[in-house]
This record gives structure tokens, C-alpha cells and sequence, in this order.
């Protein structure tokens, strides 16, 4: 889409953080972040929005979460376990779809977002 600011990030027109690629997918820190750690997967092909997938989107939705874990732990927010069973760190993801879903872009994106609860409020 030629008026797309996450296809133009895609086709490296417009610059952007990095922080994986490959032939399909995009992720990139989110220039105005939530939390600590905030990035985007996106497509590199364009989608609207989540309810413009079908089976055809299918390998590419589970592509993009099999990354969530991997990303955010490199990111620094992923899920620890101590020799106790103890669990430490998370992270948040989100994909807001429509007007009344808060998209604001028009472009599938993935949101994680990390940090000792930026959800609450908390620093």
C-alpha cells in the first residue's frame, strides 16, 4: 500500500529499530513505547488488520507468535524460572483490530510489550 507507514518501515523507506527480519516478517521497536520494552511484528506483505486473515494468513499468525517468546527474551522481558519453580519476568501481547479495537495503523501488527508491569502503571 503506497499510504503505509509499516509497508514503507517494511521496504525500508522509512527508517526504523530493528530487532528481527526475515523473508516474511518485521519486528521493530515501537517509536512511542508502553513500557521498557515495547516492539511490533508486522508482515512484510500487507494486511489490514486481523480480520482480514483467512487460511491463507494461517502460517504467518503462527510465525509471528513462535517469535514473541524468542524476541522478548532477547529483548530482555522474556519468562524466567528459578531451580525452585519460581517464575520471573513476562511480557504482554497485543493486537488492537479496528476502531473500536484502538488500531491505529492499518497494518497487522503485534504488539509486546514488557518491563515490571507497564500494564499498571508501574515503572
Amino acid at each position: 500500500m503506497d499510504n503505509c507507514i509499516f509497508c514503507k518501515i517494511a521496504a525500508k523507506i522509512i527508517p526504523s529499530s530493528v530487532v528481527y527480519e526475515d523473508d516474511s516478517l518485521l519486528a521493530f521497536k515501537d517509536i512511542h513505547p508502553a513500557a521498557p520494552v515495547h516492539f511490533l511484528i508486522i508482515p512484510k506483505a500487507h494486511v489490514s488488520t486481523l480480520s482480514d486473515c483467512d487460511d491463507e494468513h494461517v502460517a504467518m499468525l503462527g510465525e509471528m507468535m513462535r517469535l514473541v517468546p524468542k524476541l522478548a527474551a532477547e529483548q530482555g522481558c522474556g519468562v524466567t524460572r528459578d531451580a525452585q519453580g519460581g517464575v520471573t519476568g513476562g511480557y504482554k501481547t497485543q493486537i488492537n483490530t479496528g476502531p473500536d479495537g484502538g488500531q491505529e495503523v492499518y497494518h497487522l501488527h503485534l504488539h509486546v510489550i514488557g518491563g515490571p508491569h507497564p500494564w499498571r502503571g508501574q515503572k
